[in-house]
């Protein structure tokens, strides 16, 4: 497999590691900063670096664009313009919309977002297990290429990844609520701990609870505020909904009997989120006969990901007049009938 990188930091870095050690993929790697090239050959990330985007992504089956999130339109785009006709080109970027909107039509383009990362920045700290049993959200469209979308999830599958499709605004309004939200509040907690204790002469020791709330406020300033401005919509949305909420709790604090109601719905909803999606055991394959026809698997992968069904693996295989074909699906046991009932309700034939 040939494999390109545009942007080699830590997760395009990890990314090429884990190609490299677990399937024997090339990875060719190309990045704004020359000097990132050398340090990402030094540690094994990529086979070699190109002197330009159009070099980098001439022979690439796959290529993967890790840029920021406002440059990610513009990048896709440059490389949706050099790769080639039978090239899947992705990125990895924590908002989708606006590159889906800009990209969406072009069956090579599949948007991409792994649930991985780490404290430090940097290709030097790249690590081939990075993204073991990650989430890894896909958000094709109607447009995109079957056997495309089959290539890169075998790739992310391979990188220890779970890949789940989702749609790109459903993906950028649960991102707003259960990452970025976060982010806003521990920098709030941060400023407004700061401002009650300014004046006094010996700040006293913080607590457990402080230090894990906060653990993530003044992250990488400059990449926080390209995702929040990216996301401003559906952050503005979730903002409202949590100052609203602030203000209630603000009007039942002379109601301990409220408190404690309070605190123990919330309790509860924190195990339920918690324990969402954490399906193990093993897997059952389900085989749908389906049409050969454009935006079929993506309409397969994103109905089953909306009812929170993930597809460990699957498998194209066009009939010989390459009119119709088969999808094989390998989903969780217990999710198995649940899976085909979603995919009859589609109108295609299912056998388990």
């Amino acid at each position: 497999m040939n494999l390109t990188v545009l942007g080699v930091g830590l997760i395009g870095g990890s990314l090429g590691l884990a190609a490299r050690q677990r399937l024997g993929a090339e990875v060719t790697g190309w990045d704004r900063d020359p000097a990132v090239l050398d340090r990402a050959v030094s540690v094994g990330a990529i086979d070699r670096g190109a002197a330009t985007l159009a070099e980098a992504v001439a022979d690439a089956e796959i290529v993967v664009v890790a840029a920021p999130v406002g440059a990610l339109p513009d990048a896709v785009g440059a490389a949706l313009a050099a790769a080639g006709p039978d090239a899947v080109v992705t990125d990895v970027g924590s908002v989708k919309h606006p590159v889906v909107a800009a990209h969406g039509g072009d069956e090579r383009f599949i948007g991409g977002h792994p649930l991985a990362g780490a404290e430090v920045a940097g290709v030097e700290h790249a690590r081939v297990d990075l993204f073991d049993d990650a989430t890894w959200y896909l958000t094709p469209t109607r447009a995109s290429g079957g056997l495309l979308f089959e290539r890169l999830h075998r790739l992310l599958t391979a990188l220890g990844a779970r890949p789940q499709a989702i749609d790109a605004d459903v993906h950028d309004r649960v991102l707003a609520a259960v990452s970025h939200l976060p982010h806003v509040l521990a920098n709030v907690l941060v400023a407004q701990t700061a401002a009650a204790l300014g004046n006094e002469e010996t700040i006293p020791s913080t607590g457990p609870s402080f230090r894990d709330a906060t653990r993530v406020a003044g992250a990488n300033p400059p990449m926080w505020a390209d995702i929040y401005h990216a996301n401003r919509e559906a952050l503005a949305v979730q903002l409202d909904e949590a100052i609203g909420r602030l203000s209630r709790v603000r009007a039942i604090l002379d109601d301990p009997a409220e408190l404690e109601a309070w605190q123990g719905a919330v309790s509860e909803e924190r195990r339920r989120l918690l324990e969402a999606g954490l399906v193990g055991g093993s897997t059952r394959e389900l085989r749908v006969a389906v049409p050969n026809t454009p935006g079929v698997v993506a309409e397969v992968a994103l109905t089953l990901g909306r009812a929170g069904i993930n597809i460990a693996d699957m498998a194209l295989s066009p009939s010989p007049d390459n009119r119709n074909g088969v999808i094989a699906l390998w989903c969780h046991a217990e999710q198995t009938e649940r899976a085909a009932d979603l995919v009859r309700g589609l109108g295609y034939p299912v056998t388990t």
